[in-house]
């Protein structure tokens, strides 16, 4: 067990009460990690169910009603569960304190608490497939009036939203006065981590966004259970409020998923091609830019539910606004690279990925967010490739970095670092061939959410399913070479990758107590000058 020894606490007490009731900030973020792993493969394998039945016309494995509870399920899953705490509930708790110089968050038993918020509301959420008149089918958007009369378990499912929508605003809560207060000295705004500040960002659309959420599917449970008429126009109710309150906290969302992935990114680039960071005030901005705007754009999801022409040209300018940051900072990781000392390690490999997917969703976004564009395509097949590419493609590429690029820390061993370039270039030829025929798709007609369609879509349909196939054998490789490198990867020092960030003076795994004394910041995090030779 010694490889664990740095998230392992002395006493002698039972592993689990040591591991369920921890308040060390490592510990809870390693829980996280596995929980969201465990989820995370679910929701794999119910999307493969959707794709398999998908590949003919008609019925192949599932009826209709199993067929819509899957991709509610499946959706529910991987947004709620997964992509939303996935990087900062599991890599900021881990190394936000480390980069930091701090023992540990602001609110260490707050952190604890947050964590079973999140298994309960998970736990919540599955318990309603096996509960009540069946499995929730509305689709993870949960839209009004289906969701306020189906006889389906919504009601369950929407309470394990709400439970889980606290566990996020009490890590927002953590990580902001954790950046505040607990910063080592020498520590100013300038010299934080960009992975650091991406989550300060996230943190506070988590506080102020997430209230929104919580309040909605209270609303839906109320319009349930009491029938009061909120969303009913037959009682003086109107179901695009619920549109304008479900959007105006996930779009919002969309930056919490992708933000902190943008922050992994721009922590590892710098290290893999030996210089600073191109532009550390401009990507710094940009990134307080995104949880700004992004919180003004939520109508652009709802063009095609009857707006006053104003309302579409503002809320379409702003999505375009949104988009500049997000180019900014694309543009600096390339510069970083440019003419620089680049070892294509795979955490660079990963990150090279994320860059070309998100790309990909991130251009096609303006598609939909321009009116006469989304008018033709919206909800179609269009929208769910350019979903997936920023989400599995962004934030998912970016978890799988960070996992790559951490995972020496974490474990204190190396993984085989052949396997994880294979499985990266498998993950990124299987998802383009997953997600790009829906493009083509989408604008040959093709209605989403659909079980069944038209003969002349089958083609398209059974190329997509192929690209899923080489995505799940990709995915597969990778966690079986994680895995298997947990026990029995070749011992690494305590920086491998000579990366110049606080978490990689600390040795491998990081000890019970971070730092024996409190370090004091004398150079930027991606100040390579003064990085000494692996240990």
């Amino acid at each position: 067990m010694n490889v664990d020894a740095g998230f392992m606490a002395p006493g002698g007490k039972s592993w689990i009460r040591e591991w369920l009731f921890t308040i060390d900030h490592k510990r809870i973020g390693m829980l996280y990690l596995w929980c969201i792993m465990a989820f995370f493969i679910v929701g794999v394998f119910l999307g493969l169910l959707i794709r398999m039945e998908l590949f003919w016309p008609g019925r192949d494995f599932i009826g209709p009603q199993t067929y819509n509870a899957v991709f509610t399920l499946h959706g529910v899953i991987m947004i709620f569960i997964v992509v939303i705490p996935s990087i900062p509930a599991a890599f900021g708790n881990i190394f936000l304190p480390l980069q930091l110089g701090a023992e540990d968050v602001a609110f260490p038993r707050l952190n604890m608490f947050s964590f079973w918020l999140y298994l309960i509301g998970g736990a919540t959420a599955l318990i309603s497939l096996f509960t009540g008149g069946g499995a929730p089918d509305t689709g993870w958007t949960f839209y009004v009036p289906f969701s306020a009369v189906t006889t389906t378990n919504v009601s369950v499912a929407v309470a394990g939203v709400f439970i889980l929508g606290f566990s996020s605003i009490l890590t927002g809560l953590n990580f902001i006065v954790t950046i505040h207060r607990l910063r080592a000295p020498g520590l100013s705004w300038t010299r934080l981590t960009l992975f650091a500040w991406a989550l300060y960002a996230t943190a506070w659309i988590q506080v102020l966004a997430t209230p929104i959420l919580s309040i909605t599917v209270v609303l839906i449970i109320i319009e349930r259970l009491l029938g009061m008429g909120i969303f009913d126009p037959a009682r003086g109710g109107d179901p695009i409020l619920y549109q304008h309150l479900f959007w105006i906290y996930s779009h919002p969302a969309v930056y919490i998923m992708i933000l902190p992935a943008m922050g992994v990114i721009s922590d590892i680039i710098p290290v893999f091609c030996r210089k600073s960071i191109f532009g550390y005030k401009t990507i710094v901005g940009s990134s307080l830019a995104i949880a700004f705007a992004g919180s003004l754009v939520w109508a652009h999801h709802m063009f095609v539910s009857g707006m006053s022409d104003t309302a579409v040209m503002v809320f379409s300018l702003l999505t375009f606004v949104v988009a500049v940051p997000s180019a900014i900072k694309v543009f600096n990781w390339l510069s970083t690279m440019y003419k620089g000392s680049i070892r294509l390690e795979p955490p660079l490999v990963y990150a090279l990925g994320f860059i070309f997917l998100f790309a990909m969703g991130g251009i096609t976004g303006l598609v939909l967010g321009s009116a006469g564009t989304d008018m033709h395509v919206h909800d179609t097949y269009f929208v769910v490739g350019h979903f997936h590419y920023v989400i599995f493609g962004g934030t998912g590429f970016g978890m799988f970095a960070a996992i790559h690029y951490w995972f020496p820390k974490m474990y204190g061993r190396m993984y085989n670092r052949k396997q994880a370039m294979i499985a990266a270039v498998l993950l990124i030829i299987g998802l383009n061939g997953l997600y790009f025929p829906m493009y083509l798709l989408g604008l040959q007609g093709m209605p989403r959410r659909y079980y069944d369609y038209l003969p002349q879509f089958t083609p398209l349909h059974q190329l997509s399913t192929y690209g899923s196939w080489i995505t799940f054998v990709g995915l597969a490789l990778m966690l079986w070479n994680l895995v298997r490198s947990r026990y029995k990867g070749a011992p690494c020092g305590r920086n491998p990758w000579k990366a110049a960030t606080l978490e990689w003076t600390l040795p491998s795994p990081p000890p019970t107590h971070n730092f024996d004394e409190v370090p004091v910041v004398t150079h930027g995090p991606y100040d390579y000058s003064e990085v000494r030779d692996d240990d």
